[in-house]
């Protein structure tokens, strides 16, 4: 019985340790950084880290002081922590029936590929032991922490990584669950149940890209792998059967090999350079460019390589770690005649080599001589991918990884009351709108907007421009307002200075970067002399946006 757990990631609408707010200002500075590694407070270096590290790259930071400051920077100490968000966990625990630490303390957890200035992300524990309730039985909600979003990754080369400096900071929710999920499809069930109620806490951010789920699976003789990136739900189903499968594809094949003793891998390096002129596709062009090929042998792994393993193939899993050095990937024997390349001369029934230059050869083919040695199912970190499959990213870290804050001191929990049920939520919005339009806002994304604007806009009209409204600009634009852009409209509506039919023409302007003034509605005065020159419906075609059509029968 396969184990499966969810790992929750939940966008809250501040910065844990700054006031700084996210925008997508356009980024007008920026600095470059590289990383060293250090080792934990007990000696030991992370391996995760370690093969970071070794990329040897630069990283760039980009930011604008609208949404930056010394904070994200690391060139100041973090503020204390957001007290809402910390009002937000509690609250969310409570809802999950967790037990919640009086008092709680931050851990740095080593991040070196860039994605934090300081080198860490800081996280903490702040509540265990809750629970829900699922089709399948309850779930266990293992643990409840709160912690720093990391920098959004803008472009990468060979030479370096760029950040985005808007996003880091931003206060995380993580929620973990039991590894008691039954399959794909209880992992779905689980996943919205715990993103609904969620979303019923107003500081919780919505959106695309606002919440995300990581996926831990292990069969039985396999290892615990960490599924990174799951964002769709539908498609979470597909990404646990996938992993359950390339787990128990790799057992079949460790078998194999340990039964042929085909293990005792060769570890010296040679080069094919010349061996290669004449070779078909890139290879050969990139052989007539100068640039230089390098060798494993892998004798008696015929086949081998061509072996699916899920919806991959066992050569896409060494390439993985041949990328780690920078290489685009890797040629095996399994794939030469795609390449018009016979090499059984030279290096035998089986082989793999990388196009680069020496030291960068070395690098990559250390990498998979490393995994191609593994006679077990590695822990691995794994990014999921579109087609329902996944790929290597990184080793799974260990407890070297963390340690202790020292900028910040242990801090108290605030009390605060469980968010509403969904029903509850749901009884709440039919007391200002009909039953179907309250059931469509009670799953909106800005539903928190709908209950801002409320108390100065007509209900229905809130809540029909954040439904009906949007999905029509949407289909027409490929785009939605911003919610500045929302609450101007909807605020000069409540004044009395656009009408209805406005409402959306003015959106539509707005996202277009166009004045509104000419939709501004006529007074009074003109509506009576209007009325006086010309029929109701000549007055509707002329000035449609101008007029509420009740004015004029």
């Amino acid at each position: 019985m396969p184990k499966i757990g969810l790992e929750i990631h939940q966008r809250l609408k501040g910065k844990l340790f700054c006031r700084c707010k996210y925008d997508e200002q356009p980024f007008r500075h920026e600095i470059r950084r590289r990383f060293t590694i250090s080792r934990s407070e007990v000696g030991d270096i992370d391996l995760a880290a370690k093969l970071e590290i070794e990329k040897n790259k630069d990283i760039l930071y980009r930011w604008n002081n609208s949404h930056a400051c010394l904070v994200e920077l690391d060139e100041e100490p973090p503020l204390s922590p957001d007290p809402k968000s910390l009002e937000t966990a509690s609250s969310i625990a409570r809802s999950f029936n967790m037990t919640i630490f009086p008092k709680a303390m931050f851990m740095r957890k080593i991040v070196v590929d860039g994605s934090n200035t300081s080198g860490f992300q800081r996280t903490a524990l702040v509540a265990i032991d809750g629970k829900i309730e699922t089709s399948k039985g309850p779930i266990g909600i293992q643990t409840l922490c709160v912690e720093e979003e990391s920098a959004a990754i803008l472009e990468e080369s060979p030479h370096y990584r760029a950040y985005g400096l808007n996003r880091l900071g931003i206060t995380l929710l993580e929620i973990a669950t039991t590894p008691d999920i039954k399959d794909g499809e209880h992992a779905k069930e689980v996943a919205q149940k715990i993103g609904l109620t969620l979303r019923m806490h107003p500081y919780v951010e919505r959106g695309l890209g606002t919440i995300r789920q990581d996926l831990n699976i292990s069969v039985e003789g396999g290892a615990r792998v960490e599924i990174k990136g799951a964002q769709e739900l539908d498609m979470i189903p597909a990404w646990v059967e996938n992993e359950i499968q390339r787990q128990k594809d790799l057992i079949a094949l460790i078998q194999e090999l340990k039964e042929k003793n085909l293990f005792n891998i060769p570890e010296e390096i040679i080069e094919i350079t010349e061996h290669l002129r004449g070779a078909g596709g890139f290879v050969g062009k990139a052989i007539e460019r100068g640039e230089r090929a390098f060798a494993l042998r892998f004798p008696g792994y015929k086949g081998v390589f061509a072996r699916k393993v899920g919806k991959r193939r066992y050569g896409s899993e060494l390439a993985d770690y041949a990328r780690l050095a920078g290489v685009k990937g890797l040629i095996h024997s399994d794939e030469a005649s795609k390449y018009n390349i016979d090499l059984s001369n030279v290096l035998g029934d089986g082989w793999v080599f990388v196009i680069a230059p020496l030291e960068q050869a070395k690098k990559a083919l250390s990498y998979v001589l490393y995994r191609a040695k593994m006679d077990y199912v590695p822990e691995e970190t794994r990014k999921a991918l579109p087609d329902g499959s996944s790929q290597f990213m990184r080793p799974l870290p260990g407890a070297a990884r963390m340690y202790p804050e020292t900028d910040i001191e242990i801090f108290e929990m605030p009390e605060a009351p469980p968010v509403p049920t969904m029903e509850e939520k749901l009884q709440e919005l039919k007391q200002d709108l009909n039953e179907e339009l309250a059931r469509r806002m009670l799953t909106n994304h800005r539903l928190y907007l709908y209950e801002e604007l409320k108390e100065k806009v007509e209900p229905k009209i809130v809540a029909v421009t954040l439904e009906d409204t949007l999905i029509s600009l949407r289909r027409e634009t490929g785009k939605e307002p911003t919610d500045d852009q929302i609450r101007k409209v909807l605020l000069l509506y409540a004044q009395g200075k656009l009408t209805k039919r406005g409402i959306k023409e003015a959106l539509k302007r707005l996202m277009e970067k166009k004045p509104i003034d000419d939709l501004y509605k006529f007074p009074k005065e003109k509506v009576e002399e209007l009325k006086k020159e010309l029929p109701p419906k000549e007055i509707i075609k002329r000035y449609p946006f101008n007029v509420e059509p009740s004015e004029l029968f």
